[in-house]
């Protein structure tokens, strides 16, 4: 199974580690024959630690686990992508991903800095990920004055909301610009998402579901 893979003259092959379920790039590490092995043996992630010389299980003492999904390698096998379920963050400051600083931006760029407000920018496929980590913050605390703790108290009224905004999205696809097309679909995907945390369902299944359908 290792074949195809092109270790350094170090014995080593990084490793970006991303959500599966999000896509997010959660951190990048290294690993060496053993720690892959170990890794496909157990489900989850081993990596060699550089500066320690030594073996490391991400999360041993953390408890922030990654289970492995998928592995892949990419087309001259000399850097792999591992798609995994992480149990918390994953990085050692505490925040969601190491890559949480904007080059250039306003962010301490001294080793282990705290995140800067509102860095980095979101990527275009990161805003579901994200509204659904709020959509579950909001369910969890109910702040005083919260549009979605209220549609989430109202199953109704959540329902009709949904539905209002899937006749204006295709009206708009009728009668208006583009933009507004776009407009009404964020407005569509954000009571549709609100709709699924009523009921427990994440994104990424309905997802798999979509990835079900293409087989």
């Amino acid at each position: 199974m290792l074949e195809g893979i092109a270790f350094d003259e170090r014995g080593l092959v990084p490793c970006v580690v991303q959500d599966h379920a999000s896509g997010e790039v959660l951190m990048l590490a290294y690993m060496n024959k053993e720690a892959l092995q170990v890794t496909l043996e157990t489900g989850e992630m081993h990596f060699f630690s550089r500066s320690r010389g030594e073996l490391w299980h991400k999360g041993e003492t953390s408890g922030n686990v990654q289970r492995l999904r998928q592995l892949r390698y990419d087309c001259d096998g000399d850097a792999l992508t591992a798609l995994v379920d992480p149990a918390g963050p994953a990085c050692h400051t505490g925040a969601r991903a190491c890559f949480y600083r904007e080059l250039g931006g306003s962010a301490s760029t001294d080793v282990d800095a705290p995140p800067a407000s509102g860095e980095p920018a979101p990527a275009a496929h990161e805003a579901l990920a994200a509204l659904e980590r709020t959509l579950r913050s909001r369910a969890a605390e109910q702040p005083d004055g919260s549009y979605t703790a209220e549609l989430l108290a109202d199953a109704e009224r959540l329902a009709g909301k949904v539905t209002e905004e899937a006749e204006e999205v295709t009206r708009a696809a009728r009668e208006e610009s583009d933009d507004r097309v776009s407009e009404e679909a964020a407005d569509l995907l954000y009571h549709l998402s609100v709709l699924l945390r009523s009921r427990d369902v994440n994104m990424a299944d309905v997802m798999e579901v979509l990835n079900g359908r293409r087989r």
